[in-house]
């Protein structure tokens, strides 16, 4: 693969903002360089994804011009096959990188590995439309681990998958991921998407999870309101 699909990160896209209950991404002009979705979190407003970076790497000059120009704060999310281009441009535009090392990922989730939480755990799943959370609680009922998926048709998107510091080192990622997974399936997905933090690689690669693309993501600066 020599590029990243604009289509395969638009479906991500589609089911992370789903997964987060954000509203539906815009389109952002020219129609077809990114998509941009409100986001309303303490520095992070908005998000603007990028979906040509390798297939037009001029559209990641436009996208970040018009981030470095943003009122509002606003991140950069770039999938790409050729970072080091990426990082320049966002550079020359003045962005700052906040993450240089995240994975796009795929997978079949129908061959997803199934791995069950180990005692004293206990697995807690909970489905409001097409979201499903797993909770894993420990003796105490606290929650160990956790993560949720999102169906959009023959798509599944992982989001937010964390295991409390305490409780690492135990399988309870895997358990999280293999529940998530046969809850998506049981939903009619296939496919499985994700972006991966460093810290989470590993654990994805060793489910059969694939890299497709890294993931640049930068930030812009705030343009102050002019009173008069």
């Amino acid at each position: 693969m020599t590029k990243i699909e604009s289509g395969l990160i638009r479906r991500w896209v589609d089911g992370w903002t789903v997964a987060r209950s954000l509203p539906e991404a815009e389109p952002v002009e020219p129609a077809g360089d990114g998509l941009r979705s409100t986001c309303d979190q303490p520095g992070r407003e908005v998000e603007v994804f990028a979906l040509r970076a390798d297939e037009e790497p001029e559209s990641v000059a436009r996208l970040a011009a018009a981030v470095a120009a943003a009122r509002q704060i606003t991140w950069l999310t770039v999938p790409t096959l050729r970072p080091a281009t990426v990082e320049a441009v966002v550079g020359a535009a003045g962005l700052g990188l906040l993450h240089r090392s995240e994975w796009f990922m795929t997978t079949d989730l129908t061959e997803h590995p199934r791995h069950a939480p180990l005692a004293p755990y206990e697995r807690e799943v909970r489905t409001e439309g097409s979201v499903t959370v797993v909770s894993l609680r420990g003796p105490s009922g606290e929650v160990a681990a956790r993560g949720s998926i999102a169906v959009v048709g023959g798509d599944a998107i992982a989001d937010r998958i964390e295991t409390d510091p305490g409780h690492r080192r135990r399988g309870l990622g895997r358990a999280v991921m293999s529940a998530l997974a046969e809850s998506a399936v049981s939903h009619g997905a296939r496919t499985g998407l994700l972006i991966a933090s460093e810290e989470g690689q590993g654990l994805y690669s060793s489910l059969g999870w694939h890299h497709a693309a890294d993931v640049l993501i930068a930030r812009g600066p705030v343009v102050p309101s002019v009173h008069r």
